[in-house]
């Protein structure tokens, strides 16, 4: 996807958070990589929660940030459809994040508000949006490392 190492410690603003963003993209994608059908979309916690769960949410929350485009049921952006393969869902995040970063790329002043909203009452800037899908995607990373230890082994990034 990208550069799998976090950013320079003498980045400026911009890079810094793209930086750490990419870097916890590239996570929730290795962790996906290869991981075993059907257990990949099985849950391994009572919430229902799997990894391609995981990959599919990512994907609506990118969407909606960077894009402006609403799901109409967030709850089904966590449950991946029977025909949704795990190679289509990761490949649909890492499209997601391309278009993204363009979107992130065109921005010159992380304190203007985001180019599309996807809720024209409430706008967020940039920076806003940049350190809430670090967390979003730092803790939805997070369940991808336990998940997928739990069907397979497979540790670390």
């Amino acid at each position: 996807m990208t550069d799998t190492r976090p950013p320079r410690v003498d980045a400026d603003e911009k890079t810094t958070l793209l930086g750490f963003l990419n870097y916890l993209r590239d996570a929730v994608g290795d962790k996906t990589t290869g991981a075993p059908e059907p257990e990949g979309r099985t849950s391994g916690v009572p919430s229902g929660t799997s990894v391609l769960g995981l990959v599919k949410h990512l994907t609506a929350v990118e969407r909606f940030h960077f894009l402006g485009e609403n799901p109409a049921d967030w709850a089904a952006t966590m449950r991946p459809a029977p025909e949704e393969t795990a190679e289509q869902l990761l490949a649909g995040y890492r499209e997601a994040v391309e278009q993204a970063n363009r979107v992130i790329g065109g921005c010159t002043d992380l304190s203007l508000p985001i180019p599309h909203p996807p809720r024209p009452a409430s706008v967020p800037t940039m920076r806003w949006v940049l350190v809430h899908m670090i967390e979003e995607t730092g803790r939805h990373a997070g369940h991808a490392d336990i998940l997928r230890e739990q069907i397979d082994g497979a540790v670390g990034r």
